[in-house]
């Protein structure tokens, strides 16, 4: 497998795995679902957000070579179901984008500027890998609130994923 086909299906598991997490936090009441759930964020809505935010920065860095100026903590939106769209459409964007990269720019350098105004210059295939990484930690975080509010967290194994990509169609 080349490089591009690892990222490529990265981001399928990145998506896939959005979704899980997201509908095991559907049912939360709005109590739940805002409040304090010992999370970096705080609560399921403050992490859906940060997920949204930090999805669209790296992928303006990757995809647009533009350096988005926000907040981690941006609430982008105050809803849910708006949320939840713009968070499903913003994970899948990643494989079209990848669809369409060439592998050599793989070997290359991500030239971004933080939210500081500090101009950075990472290696690029590791830091794509970055993106789907910190993704996974908070899809974690947000299962483990699940499961402390009583509820059954998601399996978001990504040998899950690539099992029932193999699996005969029924």
């Amino acid at each position: 497998m080349d490089l591009k086909d690892y990222f490529r299906r990265l981001a399928r598991y990145h998506a896939w795995a959005t979704r899980r997490v997201l509908d095991s936090v559907a049912p939360l009441s709005d109590a739940q679902w805002h409040g304090d759930a010992g999370l970096f964020f705080r609560s399921v809505h403050g992490t859906v957000n940060h997920l949204l935010v930090t999805d669209d920065i790296w992928y303006g860095r990757f995809a647009e070579q533009r350096s988005l100026q926000l907040p981690l903590d941006a609430e982008l939106h105050a809803d849910r179901a708006p949320l939840c769209r713009a968070l499903l459409a913003a994970v899948d964007r990643w494989a079209g984008w990848i669809d369409t990269l060439d592998p050599a720019r793989l070997d290359g350098e991500l030239h971004y500027t933080r939210n500081q105004g500090i101009a950075v210059q990472v290696p690029f295939a590791p830091t794509l890998g970055h993106v789907f990484n910190h993704a996974t930690h908070h899809r974690g975080q947000l299962s483990a609130a699940v499961t402390a509010m009583g509820r059954q967290g998601p399996e978001l194994d990504w040998v899950y994923q690539l099992r029932e990509e193999q699996a005969p169609p029924r």
